[in-house]
């Protein structure tokens, strides 16, 4: 049974179902539940009180399409299969992690959806959160459903709770105003269809995260996401600390693995190197593994590897219950410092491109 619907329809479709006993056999039946699970902590905590009444938490699948695509799904065998990346998994080594998904496209006829979500409920709750989980995440015991979500859940559990006040310092807001985007005309967000002409809704967040355990203990991760802008792209970048040996006249750029999810679909090291030349002259260059470069046959769609896991019983690259409500509860202390400026932009920068990055 596939819930591509909204969650007010969830309970009648469920009390259906379950009266009916269309999804009454434990391991055969499955419930796949396509987001957005839940408007807020509440709603979330009341969507799987229900579901569990009347199914088995291993027969619901909560799925999240980013889960499914290749590269995501490569994280984890870069991380723990490769001995030489794992020991720099760090605060000792890593400075910075960067975590962003842009859109070019608007919000366009999606407005009646989308100006009562905005951009931290539709993204940052559930895609860049898994992001975040699968980077920051310890090795599970084994590569099994049970313990990578255990992990997922252990670390997000250990993300800093945010304060009104650092809701304020530590979270930017923004929506698109008129303008170009890839040489076309642009509406301002406010002139989209269906959206209110007084609308604080994000259409932008910018982000600094902090997850106070051992392995990352002062290391910010900043969080990205919006409409509207340059180009569409979804890439994480894991800045390592600079060299202690500073014995070069040039600048040294900080090595950066970048992992491009789309559209590039590769892993980049970026590392500096000595320009040809009589003169000790240093340049930035690149190594790159390509999916295009490296495999001959098509990747499969993210949706097509999700529905056959699902069909399988293989619940590895979905969410169990408690990620959506601890991830929930990470984003609720800045809805709630936002509903309490009752439509004050102070903390909301109005552009038509991304604004500057958040400062560490």
């Amino acid at each position: 049974m596939y819930y591509s619907v909204a969650p007010s329809f969830i309970e009648v479709i469920s009390n259906g179902v379950a009266q009916h006993n269309i999804a009454s056999q434990r391991d055969k039946d499955r419930i796949v539940v396509e987001k957005p699970f839940g408007t807020d902590l509440a709603s979330a905590k009341g969507l799987n009180d229900l579901l569990n009444k009347l199914f088995y938490e291993n027969q619901i699948y909560r799925i999240d399409h980013y889960l499914g695509k290749e590269v995501v799904q490569n994280i984890a065998a870069f991380r723990f299969a490769n001995y030489i990346f794992e020991p720099l998994w760090n605060n000792k080594f890593i400075d910075q992690v960067q975590i962003s998904v842009t859109e070019s496209v608007s919000v366009g006829t999606r407005g009646s959806y989308y100006d009562k979500s905005g951009a931290l409920r539709d993204m940052v709750q559930n895609h860049l959160l898994q992001l975040l989980s699968l980077v920051a995440m310890e090795c599970p015991g084994n590569y099994d459903a049970e313990d990578i979500r255990r992990q997922k859940v252990k670390v997000l559990k250990k993300v800093r709770p945010f304060t009104t006040a650092t809701a304020v310092q530590d979270v930017v807001r923004a929506q698109y105003t008129k303008g170009e985007v890839k040489g076309k005309e642009q509406v301002g967000y406010k002139e989209e269809t269906n959206v209110a002409r007084n609308s604080t809704t994000e259409t932008y967040v910018a982000m600094k995260v902090w997850i106070d355990n051992p392995r990352w203990k002062g290391v910010p991760f900043y969080l990205r996401t919006g409409k509207s802008l340059e180009r569409q792209s979804s890439v994480i970048v894991v800045q390592f600390k600079d060299s202690p040996h500073k014995i070069f006249k040039d600048d040294v750029v900080p090595n950066r693995l970048v992992i491009s999810i789309q559209p590039e679909q590769k892993i980049s090291l970026l590392f500096e190197g000595k320009v040809p030349g009589l003169e000790m002259k240093l340049k930035p260059l690149e190594m790159d593994f390509s999916y295009h470069d490296s495999f001959i046959e098509e990747a499969p769609e993210a949706y097509e590897t999700l529905l056959l896991d699902a069909l399988e019983g293989d619940a590895t690259q979905f969410i169990r219950a408690d990620q959506v409500e601890t991830a929930w509860s990470i984003v609720m202390p800045i809805l709630n410092a936002w509903s309490k400026e009752k439509g004050d932009m102070k903390n909301t920068r109005l552009v038509a491109g991304a604004p500057k990055k958040l400062k560490s």
